[in-house]
């Protein structure tokens, strides 16, 4: 890919509590600028709970994180650490966009007034402003002609290659995609990925959690392995794919292999 040695990214020994049960435990995380990292393990693991402590969506226990070296969603006064005002609060998640895997559009709203919106009411843009950016980003995920069309009367695969483009529109420095394809049929899945292959190939910094294995090998500069809210496994694809460290790391491999093999079978 397009991945520079600058790190745009760093979670430092991130700790996540829901109540009592514990998601993540003292994670540590390095993203490169321009660089996919994809993020892979059994469900539970803390795969989404990571993702949302990134963009603010969920606040964190323990730990930091550090955008262009900049402590994020939180700052030191005082002596103590607390969360930053909501006006810098709002400024700091700009940096980041987010897919989920429910498409989550405005089904009153046509595939452009979607896009259009965020533009206009949290970036500020005038209505030819936002309109000529929704335009340019429909486009670059393969829907420049269907502007005016609803979401159902679009697939599911182009309902999230909408949501693609509307998180684009905002041009954040760091996409974060949170099982993208999970919610769509097996037929629809490629056009999404192509979509974000094709974002890699123009150097886009991307965080994807993910189950597509086959994507995520040939995509990511780096591949990381989760499990019990731990980074278990993690370096270049391939060879994280063909010679796991650990026991969990094969374990969960195996399962997979195992899955693919019922599926084609």
């Amino acid at each position: 890919m397009n991945a520079s040695t600058e790190l745009i990214l760093e979670l430092v020994r991130v700790e996540k509590k829901f109540g009592s049960f514990q998601a993540l435990y003292g994670v540590d995380l390095s993203i490169a600028a321009g660089s996919v990292t994809c993020i892979v393990g059994p469900s539970g693991s803390g795969k989404s709970t990571l993702l949302r402590t990134i963009n603010g969506l969920e606040s964190i226990d323990g730990g930091a994180i550090f955008f262009k070296g900049e402590l994020c969603h939180e700052e030191v006064r005082g002596g103590y650490r607390v969360p930053v005002s909501r006006t810098k609060s709002r400024e700091q998640v700009l940096n980041f966009g987010m897919v989920f895997q429910s498409f989550n559009l405005f089904p009153n709203l046509t595939a452009l007034q979607n896009v259009m919106l965020a533009p206009k009411t949290v970036r500020g843009l005038s209505q030819s402003e936002a309109k000529q950016v929704a335009k340019e980003h429909l486009a670059r995920v393969g829907l420049g002609d269907k502007l005016g069309n609803y979401p159902n009367e679009l697939s599911g695969g182009q309902q999230q290659r909408v949501a693609i483009a509307r998180a684009l529109a905002m041009q954040p420095e760091v996409m974060l995609f949170d099982e993208p394809t999970s919610a769509l049929d097996p037929e629809l899945v490629h056009e999404v990925l192509e979509v974000m292959r094709s974002l890699a190939n123009d150097g886009t910094t991307m965080v994807i959690v993910t189950h597509e294995m086959n994507f995520a090998r040939d995509i990511a500069d780096e591949l990381v392995v989760m499990a019990d809210g731990r980074i278990i496994e993690q370096g270049a694809p391939r060879e994280v794919l063909s010679n796991p460290q650990t026991e969990r790391g094969r374990a969960f491999f195996a399962a997979i292999g195992e899955q693919h093999e019922k599926q084609v079978s």
